[in-house]
């Protein structure tokens, strides 16, 4: 027979249970890169809204202060390791920025313009300036990425290593042997755009 105290005992845990369950909880107050940053999250279809979604949370975590180093992604044990914690977290975040206006661009950028599409000229044409504006906007936070990355790669912090965000040290590295250059890559997706945009603006009710 069970005892009648562990019975009392496991009908309150259940009904605080309950409680917790039904009772809506308080929001957080949300003030901190770090805060922000978690709210980033990548989606299994990436939609506009989706992506512009995370554009917002990055750029408020952009503008953020950070949160005491008790709190931070990785075990900080002194000034230096804060230091190169936080140049490596502001390279982090504008290479986010920078991924998720490429992602937005993709959505309109149309890759070749067929003879066709010459009947929705006009939309194609609107698409492309979207997709345009998209790439200027990646562009503009890539010379800032470089130079975090550079302040992270000082040779104070060459013997260095924090535990997990070496992602974030790759990076860095990455951007210094230039095995990434988003640079070069936006140029690149900038001059096929307006390829595709002249064909486009060349094209007449004799194109189909």
């Amino acid at each position: 027979m069970k005892d009648p105290r562990r019975r009392a005992l496991t009908r309150t845990a259940a009904l605080i249970l309950l409680l917790l369950i039904t009772l809506p909880l308080p929001a957080y107050w949300v003030t901190y890169k770090e805060q922000y940053y978690r709210l980033f999250h990548l989606h299994y279809i990436q939609s506009p809204d989706d992506t512009l979604e995370n554009i917002y949370w990055l750029e408020k975590a952009i503008q953020a202060d950070f949160a005491n180093p008790l709190y931070a992604l990785c075990l900080i044990e002194n000034q230096v390791q804060w230091e190169k914690y936080r140049y490596l977290f502001n390279m982090h975040l504008h290479l986010r920025l920078i991924e998720q206006y490429l992602f937005l661009g993709n959505k309109w950028n149309k890759r070749e313009a067929y003879f066709y599409n010459a009947p929705f000229r006009e939309q194609n044409l609107e698409s492309l300036n979207t997709a345009e504006a998209c790439y200027r906007a990646a562009l503009s936070y890539w010379d800032t990425a470089r130079q975090w990355a550079e302040r992270s790669l000082d040779r104070r912090f060459r013997f260095i290593n924090l535990r997990n965000i070496q992602f974030w040290e790759d990076e860095a590295g990455r951007i210094e042997s230039g095995s990434l250059d988003y640079g070069k890559t936006i140029t690149r997706e900038l001059e096929r755009l307006q390829r595709v945009r002249e064909t486009f603006e060349a094209m007449d009710e004799t194109t189909y």
